[in-house]
């Protein structure tokens, strides 16, 4: 059927109607004082998702130029820099770190695995001299479904005295608690088209006191990313370039959303849903790929055992016009991710889990009887 696609994968997210409709609003002027009162509205609104007191940015691109912003206006060139690697987002900032000339030293985990923050707090510690200026790392990876342990691997950073944490939070930020603040996050990353509920395009830049101190020293290149004219033109409720107008429609209605619901209430569902996946995936004997415990409340990766995981996604989509993620790199083939993030409610998480079974029994590959995933999730639901 057409035009009946469901999006279960972890960006883009589905969008709800309501921020559809805003974003079919003719377009006003970006200097004019309408949109100054949008942009002073959704800055406040930021602040509040972010738990933070400092500064939240709004750049018109993806998650990565946020990511690759907050790196270049923190760090100078040749400055030692650990990066987190335990997957394909990890990997893709120890290549912008090297692409822009900085001294990366790597602490690497199996996919599926969450990074040690020992193995931080040991590196940090040795640094006597205190050469390391940043920590940079993936909070939750995308692309395995794991979890990393950022409350704690900051509280390191902060016991460094001298280092940075910038952390990409794209897909955690608006699914599970990041209190920049509390954490003592310096920097974070996150983009429209995850938990804000929004199509892509925007993506956000949290920035504190100790990030714009070494913004003062910072020399690496920069224009369109660097971060000094946003923040003196949102000061102002402006912006340095043309921004992505309608977007900003879509990012008001999405954040009064959220506001109406409450952060716990967002946490709690986004924790609800990935328990009830997990236990429908489970149920219908099929493994789940990261490490017991460090799942992600944005998605869920599973590793179907001798099943081609790209032959169950295309039956998925051609059978229930359901949308799957598929493995990456070498996971390719290995693993399908289920994503439950942003506006995902019961029924979503139901259709996928039930949609998913069916197809295993279709195939002749269904371990247990039919409907036990299902049952499964329903049981969650209730229970959570």
């Amino acid at each position: 059927m057409q035009d009946k696609l469901t999006l279960m994968i972890p960006g883009p997210t589905p969008v709800p109607e309501s921020v559809l409709n805003s974003l079919g609003k003719h377009p006003i002027g970006h200097r004019s004082g309408e949109f100054q009162t949008i942009i002073k509205k959704t800055t406040e609104q930021l602040k509040w998702l972010h738990q933070t007191n400092g500064d939240v940015l709004t750049i018109t691109g993806s998650g990565t130029a946020a990511m690759e912003a907050g790196i270049i206006n923190t760090l100078k060139k040749g400055d030692k820099v650990i990066c987190g690697d335990n997957g394909k987002f990890g990997e893709r900032w120890v290549k912008v770190a090297k692409a822009y000339g900085l001294d990366v030293q790597v602490i690497k985990a199996e996919w599926g695995s969450p990074l040690d923050p020992n193995k931080f707090k040991a590196m940090l510690e040795e640094d006597t001299m205190k050469s390391i200026r940043a920590v940079i790392i993936t909070h939750s990876e995308t692309s395995t479904g794991v979890i990393n342990d950022l409350s704690t691997i900051s509280h390191h950073v902060r016991n460094h005295g001298d280092a940075l944490t910038i952390a990409d939070c794209v897909t955690s930020l608006g699914a599970c608690n990041v209190p920049m603040d509390q954490w003592g996050i310096d920097v974070i990353a996150s983009g429209s088209q995850k938990g804000y509920m929004m199509p892509p395009g925007l993506s956000f830049v949290a920035m504190g006191k100790r990030a714009w101190e070494a913004n003062k020293t910072s020399d690496l290149p920069k224009f369109y990313l660097d971060l000094k004219p946003y923040l003196k033109t949102v000061q102002n409720n402006s912006s340095p370039f043309t921004p992505a107008v309608n977007l900003y429609f879509a990012l008001e209605t999405s954040l009064n959303m959220m506001q109406a619901e409450g952060l716990d209430s967002i946490f709690k569902r986004h924790s609800r849903h990935q328990k009830a996946t997990q236990a429908g995936i489970q149920a219908m004997g099929l493994e789940l790929f990261a490490e017991n415990g460090c799942g992600s409340p944005a998605i869920t990766a599973v590793k179907p055992q001798d099943i081609d995981a790209e032959k169950i996604r295309k039956l998925v989509k051609d059978d229930f016009d359901i949308l799957l993620a598929g493995g990456q790199d070498h996971l390719k083939g290995k693993v399908f991710r289920i994503g439950h993030l942003g506006f995902v409610n019961d029924r979503d998480v139901i259709t996928a889990v039930a949609a998913i079974e069916g197809t295993l029994n279709k195939l002749g590959l269904l371990k247990f009887p039919m409907g036990s995933g299902v049952s499964a999730t329903l049981s969650s639901l209730k229970e959570n």
